[in-house]
């Protein structure tokens, strides 16, 4: 344990000092201000450090999650820049840096601990352009209540009832299966199965962005919204299939607002469909009881225009003064290979955070959730036949539902500085009887300028 103790020891002894500081004001959300302009920059840092002793493991694959006391850090840096061409039209520009890395190069487990880490560590932390997209809004109604800003939403003003289009270089889950309570990596959960769907296969490069269009028709009560976006050439690619007749994601929403007990709610219901050149787990496997290969290989069944189908229910309600509770439902086919996300067929996810106001600490945030992730019959029988994914394979397999529970807690520091620690425990990982469980505990640094 000989590397994740003193991050664990820091961890512990950073919390302490910020839990012990004087209270801090809620209204200063960034560490520099912004002025109430056409205009919109800022910027952010986060990094997060994380470390796991050994734990049992019999036999370890290409695709395992390394059994060894280990620690990596990740940080991305990313600079916003967005301008109000006209009360209803806005240009939004991202670059980004994403560097470090994560335990055992981001494999092995199907819900991963940091939603930061770029799955192909070959690409460096060199700049890149991460979202670019023009947000047009068509008012259907007189009334214009200010919004508060944000770097991907710089309209100073909504109409209550509007068309809202988005089209350029985006994230999918910048519009669809959002969370106030399970979305954030920077100031909330880091696992990829709490702040996403896991069974979510939404279209993205490797580093979780896409191209396309998203059109939104929103009202008090109500909100629907649909996406055509572009799936990678090859499973966690970097590269666009722009061949759209065969290669696109659908992706549907429907949001509903409640009231539930004089509290607030909200309710999305999504589902999409992925067209990509994909392998079959059906094929792989019938290639094997042929006799033509020993172990099976999904890249060698992909044909262009396969279909991915999934269904997702997504809810957050407010339970009491500063409480609020999540909760999160997916599955896919599992017929074709997971593709853009990661390896989840099936999940249910349920968490909370809670304000601190109760011990002077209004603007930190205690959260806790579980999840359980699961695989369709031929995508668990392709891994036991020693088949690998873009993020399993431990070359046999002795499945059962990969588990996890995630707590953090994040203080703010002064204004838009923030410390976190957090502790994750994960019942076999990669759906693996035979390995685990896995502990991680992690520190994070996160600025908002």
């Amino acid at each position: 344990m000989g590397t994740s103790v003193p991050l664990l020891r820091a961890a512990a002894l950073a919390v302490a000092v910020v839990a012990a500081a004087s209270p801090v004001r809620a209204d200063d959300g960034y560490l520099l201000d912004h002025p109430d302009a056409p205009w919109w920059l800022s910027g952010q840092l986060n990094a997060i450090g994380q470390a796991q002793p050994g734990f049992h493991a019999p036999y370890t694959g290409d695709n395992s999650f390394r059994p060894d006391d280990h620690a990596a850090l990740s940080f991305v840096i990313t600079a916003y820049a967005g301008y109000e061409v006209t009360p209803t039209t806005a240009i939004v520009i991202a670059g980004e840096s994403a560097g470090g890395g994560g335990l055992s190069d981001a494999i092995g487990i199907a819900g991963f601990t940091n939603l930061d880490v770029v799955r192909n560590p070959t690409l460096g932390a060199a700049p890149y352009l991460g979202r670019a997209f023009v947000d047009q809004v068509i008012p259907l109604s007189d009334t214009r209540p200010p919004r508060d800003r944000d770097p991907l939403h710089v309209l100073r003003a909504l109409p209550e009832r509007r068309i809202e289009i988005r089209a350029g270089k985006l994230s999918t889950v910048d519009v669809f299966d959002v969370n106030a309570v399970g979305s954030d990596s920077h100031l909330q959960f880091m696992n990829w199965a709490v702040d996403n769907n896991g069974a979510y296969d939404y279209a993205a490069d490797t580093r979780g962005y896409t191209l396309g269009l998203t059109v939104e028709y929103a009202e008090p009560g109500w909100a629907v919204r649909f996406g055509e976006l572009a799936m990678p050439t090859v499973a966690n690619g970097i590269d666009y299939d722009l061949d759209l007749a065969h290669a696109r994601g659908e992706n549907l929403e429907l949001e509903l607002h409640d009231d539930l007990g004089g509290r607030p709610g909200t309710v999305r219901l999504l589902g999409y469909i992925n067209h990509a050149r994909m392998g079959r787990y059906a094929d792989a496997i019938a290639a094997v009881q042929r006799g033509e290969v020993a172990v099976p290989d999904i890249t060698a069944s992909r044909q262009r225009g396969r279909i991915k189908v999934g269904a997702g229910i997504n809810a957050e309600h407010e339970l009491g003064e500063g409480l609020r509770g999540f909760a999160r439902l997916g599955w896919n086919d599992g017929a074709t290979e997971s593709f853009a996300y990661t390896e989840i067929d099936n999940t249910i996810a349920l968490g909370a955070d809670l304000r601190g106001t109760a011990w002077s600490r209004g603007d930190d945030k205690l959260g806790v959730a579980a999840v359980s992730n699961g695989l369709s019959d031929d995508h668990r029988r392709y891994l036991a036949l020693g088949g690998k994914g873009f993020l399993l394979g431990d070359g046999r397999l002795r499945y059962g539902r990969e588990t996890l529970v995630e707590a953090y807690y994040t203080a703010r520091v002064h204004r838009g500085s923030f410390v976190a620690t957090d502790l994750q425990l994960i019942a076999r990982p990669g759906y693996n009887q035979d390995r685990g469980p896995v502990t991680v505990g992690s520190l994070r640094l996160h600025l908002e300028l």
